[in-house]
């Protein structure tokens, strides 16, 4: 076969300096262009821009909420009246409602430590880099290890009568059911939604849906003695 004179084949890595019409790629080569560009200086303006904005944002909002809100503040701390609930700051509300559930031990060692060591732990592991769909690969085991877990968990939680937790994690695992049994080319768009999130993103769901449920409960239906009380009779 007769090439034309315009059309040559060669073998090389640098389509800038060979111009081949048809490069083969050997295994001693590689396919990458090299570039002989300036050093340039890569910036992100517009992410510092958005940092900003919600700075702003967010300074005016605390501002405009300390002008029209009073904070509730209580009196002097007195020795000799102790309050009845004597309630933690907010942000450690969620840790004191599972104090009212397990042993000490358990739930201001065990838990906290475990999710510190996580925190630690899971960046050394290559877990999901492509952050592809949880269930869109090997579905018929991840099922398995789902109803496994999902089940474990939500029995040991029944046994402790933590039905506050055991909400949160009924509904992620509803969501998971879902997105085990759809595919990112669902004709609806919460299916889709839901199947392509990776094992990352239902953990951090599942956490911050605790999070939020035991803080609220803990600040709006504890009252003495940590017992039960709707926030419109107390």
């Amino acid at each position: 076969m007769t090439l034309p004179k315009d059309f040559s084949a060669g073998i090389g890595s640098d389509v800038r300096v060979s111009q081949k019409r048809v490069l083969f790629v050997t295994r001693r080569t590689s396919a990458h262009v090299r570039s002989h560009d300036e050093e340039q200086v890569q910036t992100y303006p517009e992410v510092l821009f958005r940092v900003l904005l919600a700075i702003e944002i967010l300074t005016i909002a605390l501002v405009l909420m300390s002008l029209f809100f009073n904070a509730p503040l209580e009196g002097l701390a007195d020795p000799t009246n102790t309050p009845n609930p004597a309630k933690a700051p907010w942000y450690f509300l969620g840790l004191q409602e599972m104090l009212h559930y397990f042993p000490p031990v358990v739930a201001g060692v065990l838990i906290p430590g475990l999710l510190v060591i996580a925190l630690v732990v899971i960046p050394y592991f290559d877990i999901n880099i492509e952050a592809e769909g949880l269930f869109l690969t090997n579905r018929r085991q991840k099922r398995i290890a789902f109803y496994l877990v999902a089940g474990a968990l939500s029995l040991f939680l029944l046994l402790f009568d933590v039905y506050v937790a055991l909400v949160p994690t009924l509904l992620v695992a509803g969501l998971m059911l879902i997105a085990a049994f759809s595919s990112p080319q669902s004709g609806h768009r919460i299916p889709r939604f839901l199947a392509s999130k990776p094992i990352s993103w239902w953990i951090m769901t599942w956490f911050l849906l605790e999070l939020v449920v035991l803080t609220a409960v803990g600040t709006f239906f504890r009252g003495p003695g940590w017992s039960w009380v709707w926030p419109w009779k107390s």
